[in-house]
């Protein structure tokens, strides 16, 4: 039986810890070659140790940075020869009020959980054939959100926007891009949260989610089993949203 996604290329960002790490290990189990991209070298390295996958590679890359984007890019199409499938995964979040936030901590998220995003849509762009998928890690900050927070939301609403933009450009091209809103999930971001800290967000425990269940949300948009999803944004919060 075919795997799901053999003679498929996926890259995924941020992909050496939480929901990133999980997406590799899906799209591994599923036939996929990966490359693992993310800022932290070492990181990157011990996922790939532990993961022990021959169709396994790892480039780390800041996502902010143009050069280092177009170099992941260039060094997957060098190891595989081709790009299907692109996911942006890689984030951070500033926790301040919003008086005091200011404009480094902004350009510090929008660079890498916006910027990013559109930096590895462009060369997925340049480099992707027809059938080619794109899937943007977003948030449900980016329909919700709690206090201080303010870069991050808007940075996230801005990547459900983008993620229209790109399936509208796409759809010529034959490439496909959705987005996932991830809720409460079981990864560092979330229980580092200062907010979670002291309760201006409280987590029931029935609210958090694994990280593989973001994964396999993600590897159904960018398999076939999606070929008639585009541009669309789903929640992958347990229902949380809906009482909130």
């Amino acid at each position: 039986m075919k795997s799901r996604f053999e003679n498929r290329v996926a890259l995924v960002t941020g992909g050496a810890s939480g929901i990133g790490l999980a997406t590799v290990k899906r799209f591994l189990a599923d036939g996929a070659k990966v490359v693992l991209v993310d800022r932290d070298q070492k990181r990157a390295e011990q996922a790939a140790h532990d993961l022990r996958a021959d169709s396994l590679r790892i480039s780390a890359c800041d996502v902010s940075s143009e050069m280092q984007v177009k170099a992941s890019v260039a060094q997957t199409l060098s190891w595989f020869g081709q790009l299907d499938i692109v996911v942006n995964d890689a984030g951070l979040m500033v926790f301040k009020k919003l008086e005091d936030h200011t404009l480094d901590d902004w350009h510090k998220v929008l660079n890498v959980d916006l910027l990013g995003a559109f930096l590895f849509t462009r060369e997925a762009f340049r480099a992707m054939r027809s059938g080619g998928a794109i899937v943007n890690v977003a948030s449900v900050h980016a329909v919700e959100t709690t206090p201080n927070v303010a870069a991050y939301a808007a940075a996230k609403a801005a990547l459900v926007s983008l993620t229209h933009s790109t399936s509208i450009e796409g759809k010529p091209k034959g490439i496909r891009c959705n987005a996932v809103l991830p809720g409460a999930i079981d990864t560092p971001m979330l229980w580092n949260n200062p907010n979670v800290k002291a309760g201006l967000e409280v987590i029931h425990q029935a609210d958090v989610g694994k990280p593989e269940d973001v994964a396999a949300l993600i590897a159904y948009l960018a398999s076939d089993d999606a070929a008639f999803v585009q541009g669309d944004g789903v929640r992958v919060d347990g229902g949380r949203l809906s009482h909130l």
